[in-house]
C-alpha cells in the first residue's frame, strides 16, 4: 500500500462502517460529535491499507455518509473508521515541483514519496477578500495572435476555451504550456481532470523533453478514478498555486483540463449521495461549486494565480447549465469552432463568438482595441455575405465587398499559426508572436497593403515578414513555371 499523507494522522473519534454503496460510505460513531462537513475520515480495509473519505451529509445525530477519494473495492461493513479533525491537507512547496501528485498528495510519477518536513495546507479555503484584490488588470501574453488580439488574458485572470470533442482543446492548452512556460518566470500547476492516462503520460513525458517540468507540478483526477478524486483534484492544485502566491510570492500560471469534469464528477457525486437532480440532470448545487473553485483564483499583493481552463461543451450546446454557469466566473472567453478545424484553420478560435473584458482602450490601448475592432467587423460582415456567395458567386458582390471578402479571408489566415506541440505531426517549427507584430500584420491586411498576395502566403505564418517570404518564393515559382513552358 503507498502510504498516504494521512496514514500517520492520530485522531480521537473512531467509528464502523455501516453500509457501502460504490463510492459512497456510510459511518456510524458512537460516542462524541460527529465530523464536520468536510472533514476528512481515514477507514481500514479489509487485509491493511487505508482510504481517504471526505464527510458530506449528516444522517442522523451518530451516523454521517461520506464520499470516497480512492477506490473501495474490498470494503466490507465494520471497518474501523477514524476521524482526522480537518479537511483534507496536502504537501506543498518546492518539494512538489517537477513530480505528479494525486488528489489526496500522494506521488503517482514512480518517484520518492514528498518529503516529510514539506509544509502542508487545507484543500478548502476561504478565497482572497476583494479588499485585498487589484484594481487594474496587466495582459498576459501567450504569443499566440488570435489570443492575444480578440481575447486578451488577465495577470490574476480567468481565461476558459469552450468547445465540443475534438476542436483542439487540450492541443491549445499544450501549446499554452509550452509557450508560456519556457519564456515564463513563474510556476506552473497542471491540474488534469478526468484526463485519459495516455494524455496525463504524454504531457509528463513531453515537459521531461522541454525542460519545463522542474518548475511545473502536475495533479492528476483520472477517468478511471473515482468521482470524489475528480471532483477534488482541481482544489488540490489550486491549493499547491496559492502557497506559491501567498507564501514565495510567485506568479502562478494553473491550467486545468477539463473543468466540465469538474462539473460532471460533481453531478455524480450528487446522485450518490441521493440529491434531488436539477437542470439537465446537473446537481442543485452546481453554481455553488462553480463558484468556490473560482473565486479563489485572484491577485493578492502584486503577484497572482492566472487560470487557463479547457471546458469541454456536451454536443456542441452552448446553452449547456455547466457551460453558461462557467462562462459567467470567465475574464476571456475562448470559443473553438468545429467548421474552422473542419477548413483547417488552427488554432480554430471563432474571432466573432469569442470575448473578452479587458478589450477595452483604458486596459490594452487605443491603437489595440481599434484593430481587433476592425479585425471583428471585416470578418464579421464575411460571414454575413457567404451564404450569398455560396448562391451567386463572389463575382455578383460590389466591388467594396469584394474587396471587402478578399481582406476578411486573408485575416482568417494570417490568424492561424503554427504550434510547438504539432510540430511531430506538421513538420512546421511553432510560432510565438509578439503582439506588436500581430497588430503590424492585421494593420496591413486591414489597410489594403496586402491585397495582391496570394491567400496561401498568409496560412500558418508567425509574423507579417513570414507571409512575404512565402509571397516573393511563390511569386518566383510560378515565373520558372512560366519560362520552363515558353
Amino acid at each position: 500500500m503507498r502510504e498516504t499523507p494521512f496514514s500517520r494522522t492520530s485522531a480521537a473519534r473512531h467509528g464502523t462502517v455501516s453500509a457501502v454503496r460504490g463510492a459512497v460510505l456510510d459511518v456510524r460513531f458512537e460516542e462524541g460529535a460527529l465530523p464536520e462537513i468536510e472533514e476528512a475520515l481515514i477507514v481500514e480495509k479489509n487485509g491493511g491499507g487505508e482510504i481517504l473519505v471526505e464527510v458530506q451529509a449528516h444522517l442522523d445525530r451518530n451516523s454521517i455518509r461520506a464520499i470516497a477519494l480512492q477506490s473501495t473495492v474490498g470494503l466490507s461493513r465494520g471497518r474501523r473508521v477514524r476521524a482526522t479533525g480537518g479537511p483534507i491537507e496536502i504537501a506543498v512547496g518546492d518539494a512538489t515541483l517537477g513530480r505528479l501528485i494525486d488528489v489526496t498528495g500522494g506521488v503517482g510519477d514512480n518517484g520518492p514519496p514528498l518529503p516529510t518536513d514539506a509544509p502542508r495546507r487545507p484543500i478548502h479555503r476561504a478565497p482572497p477578500p476583494l479588499a485585498d484584490r487589484p484594481r487594474g488588470a496587466k495582459i498576459f501574453v501567450t504569443g499566440i495572435k488570435i489570443i492575444d488580439l480578440l481575447t486578451p488574458i488577465a495577470q490574476g485572470g480567468k481565461a476558459a476555451m469552450f468547445g465540443g470533442a475534438g476542436v483542439g482543446k487540450t492541443v491549445l492548452v499544450m501549446e499554452l504550456i509550452h509557450a508560456m512556460v519556457s519564456g515564463y518566470r513563474g510556476v506552473s500547476v497542471f491540474a488534469g481532470v478526468g484526463e485519459r492516462s495516455r494524455e496525463g503520460h504524454e504531457l509528463l513525458l513531453d515537459m521531461g523533453r522541454s525542460g519545463v517540468l522542474d518548475r511545473t507540478v502536475l495533479v492528476y483526477g483520472q477517468m478511471n478514478e473515482p468521482p470524489g478524486a475528480r471532483w477534488r483534484a482541481p482544489l488540490t492544485a489550486l491549493t499547491i498555486a496559492e502557497y506559491f502566491r501567498d507564501e514565495k510570492r510567485q506568479n502562478v500560471l494553473l491550467l486545468m483540463d477539463n473543468v466540465f469534469r469538474f462539473v460532471q464528477a460533481g453531478a455524480e457525486v450528487s446522485g450518490l449521495l441521493g440529491r434531488l437532480p436539477s437542470r439537465v440532470g446537473y446537481q442543485p448545487t452546481l453554481a455553488s461549486e462553480v463558484a468556490a473553485l473560482h473565486e479563489r483564483i485572484a491577485s493578492v499583493g502584486g503577484v497572482g494565480v492566472t487560470a487557463i481552463e479547457a471546458v469541454y461543451v456536451p454536443a456542441d450546446d452552448f446553452t449547456d447549465p455547466a457551460v453558461t454557469t462557467i462562462a459567467t466566473h470567465i475574464d476571456s472567453m475562448i470559443v473553438l469552432s468545429r467548421q474552422m478545424a473542419a477548413e483547417g484553420m488552427y488554432p480554430a478560435i471563432d474571432p466573432i463568438a469569442s470575448s473578452s473584458v479587458l478589450l477595452d482602450p483604458l486596459v490594452v490601448g487605443e491603437e489595440h482595441a481599434n484593430v481587433a475592432t476592425e479585425v471583428r467587423r471585416v470578418i464579421e460582415h464575411y460571414l454575413e455575405l457567404q451564404d450569398v456567395i455560396a448562391l451567386l458567386g463572389v463575382e455578383e458582390l460590389g466591388a467594396d465587398d469584394r474587396k471587402l471578402v478578399a481582406r476578411a479571408r486573408r485575416l482568417q489566415r494570417f490568424l492561424t499559426q503554427p504550434f510547438a506541440v504539432a510540430e511531430v505531426f506538421t513538420g512546421a517549427p511553432g510560432r510565438s508572436v509578439p503582439l506588436v507584430d500581430t497588430l503590424a500584420g492585421c494593420r496591413a491586411i486591414l489597410s489594403g497593403a496586402c491585397d495582391d498576395w496570394r491567400e496561401s502566403s498568409f496560412y500558418m505564418v508567425g509574423t507579417l515578414e513570414e507571409a512575404e517570404l512565402k509571397e516573393k518564393a511563390a511569386a518566383r515559382t510560378d515565373a520558372e513555371t512560366k519560362e520552363g513552358r515558353a
